[in-house]
């Protein structure tokens, strides 16, 4: 007797494989890498390729990757854990949410992880939570928000495709939110073919809510504690204690020529850290003296410095002859110690008081920074003979000293001061 097949069995089967491999076409948007979003948004990834965005995790940021190793381990390793806490690396929510949300530590197995806070990462944020739990506990970065599993979400006119789909009727072409309208369009919800390469079907929902707030920013950049309960960044509560109606994105995504900028300046951005601080230096000969006051102005909703604790401000003040040499300064070299005022710092401590380490501080130190808004003088009396001028510069550096001394390994142009103000005043 021939072997007969049900028809309905035959038919189960072959939904269940169409089923099979539909899913695996279907491409997680958390696993798409900017390199898919480069092919239409151009000028968009070159601005975020530069971005400390795209080189936050613990692959690309020479920082980061250090403490990441010391705290964690190596982030090429499955399965690795916080020492101190035995846990999933809190530090990846921030560093490589992408790889988060697949509890995943091997950040090389795929460039969406590797690339830190890419497109997908942001654009994929749709509600802010906060980040404290009702017990009062933190939820930290990724934790901090609902994200959207099948739509990316955009800021606005661009991001509602509704009525464009509805005029489109099956035309792939339209351009909502491209650069360039003469391509075919992922954001309509098909996948599409360009410049023969496959793009997978990206919709997209308007959500101006959080894409144009704060709100966007907080889940990472609000405050972060280490195991011991002392916190270490608090960008976020410094904004907010100053009761500031100026969002994030004015000033660190300024629109420019229509797009936001997406290089995002911060610390590591000399442009933007040179517009952070009014510096100015007037004189005025008293006796045999030279009166010298030195004015600062911390124009933003946030403390200067702010981010991680080990960034660091330092003003260097001299005076020069009319030969142009030195014949006077407030400190040789770092003015930490002769000159504390000279130096703007969130200091972490032990539980004596004495200096520590983010990792392992259990108690804040002295924080000589300057507040949101604040302004203030330092004022200098310098033997006047044979003064000709006074200048006063104020460097930016991204580590505390002792760190510059023991990080041997991080390039140099990580640990150089950089210059972002300069006053000069004659005599």
């Amino acid at each position: 007797m021939k072997n007969k097949i049900n028809k309905g069995v035959l038919l189960g089967l072959l939904v269940g494989w169409v089923g099979v491999f539909t899913t695996a076409a279907a491409t997680p948007l958390h696993h798409i890498s900017a390199e898919t979003c480069k092919s239409c948004h151009k000028e968009i990834y070159k601005q975020w390729k530069q971005s400390m965005h795209a080189n936050s995790s613990a692959m690309k940021d020479p920082i980061h990757a250090t403490f990441y190793k010391k705290v964690v381990g190596d982030p090429t390793k499955e399965g690795v854990k916080h020492k101190a806490s035995g846990k999933y690396p809190v530090c990846l929510q921030c560093h490589a949410p992408n790889a988060a949300k697949d509890k995943t530590t091997k950040l090389d197995a795929m460039a969406a992880y590797s690339e830190g806070v890419n497109c997908i990462v942001c654009h994929t944020l749709k509600k802010y939570k906060g980040i404290q739990k009702p017990d009062g506990k933190l939820q930290l970065g990724l934790k901090a928000y609902e994200w959207s599993k099948d739509a990316a979400q955009g800021p606005g006119r661009h991001s509602n495709v509704g009525l464009q789909k509805l005029a489109a009727a099956g035309d792939v072409f339209g351009g909502g939110a491209m650069e360039d309208d003469s391509k075919p369009n992922p954001h309509l919800g098909e996948p599409v073919t360009m410049d023969g390469k496959e793009i997978p079907s990206i919709p997209m929902e308007s959500n101006p809510k959080l894409m144009k707030t704060s709100d966007a920013c907080m889940g990472c950049h609000d405050q972060r504690n280490n195991p011991h309960g002392v916190p270490l960044c608090q960008t976020g509560n410094e904004y907010m204690l100053s009761d500031s109606r100026v969002n994030c994105l004015s000033c660190h995504m300024p629109i420019n020529d229509g797009l936001a900028d997406h290089t995002m300046g911060g610390g590591h951005n000399n442009s933007i850290l040179q517009r952070s601080v009014v510096f100015d230096v007037s004189t005025k000969k008293v006796d045999n003296k030279v009166l010298t006051t030195v004015y600062l102005k911390n124009p933003q909703p946030h403390s200067l410095p702010t981010g991680a604790p080990f960034r660091n401000i330092y003003m260097k003040l001299a005076a020069y002859d009319a030969e142009g040499n030195k014949i006077w300064e407030n400190a040789e070299g770092h003015p930490g110690k002769k000159d504390p005022q000279a130096y703007f710092v969130y200091a972490l401590a032990d539980e004596k008081g004495n200096p520590a380490m983010p990792p392992t501080a259990k108690q804040l130190g002295k924080d000589t920074r300057l507040k949101p808004h604040e302004e203030r003088t330092l004022v200098y009396e310098i033997p006047a003979k044979g003064v000709k001028l006074v200048r006063g510069e104020l460097y930016y550096n991204l580590l505390w000293p002792v760190l510059n001394e023991k990080f041997k390994h991080l390039p140099e142009d990580l640990k150089a001061p950089q210059l972002i103000a300069a006053a000069e005043s004659s005599i």
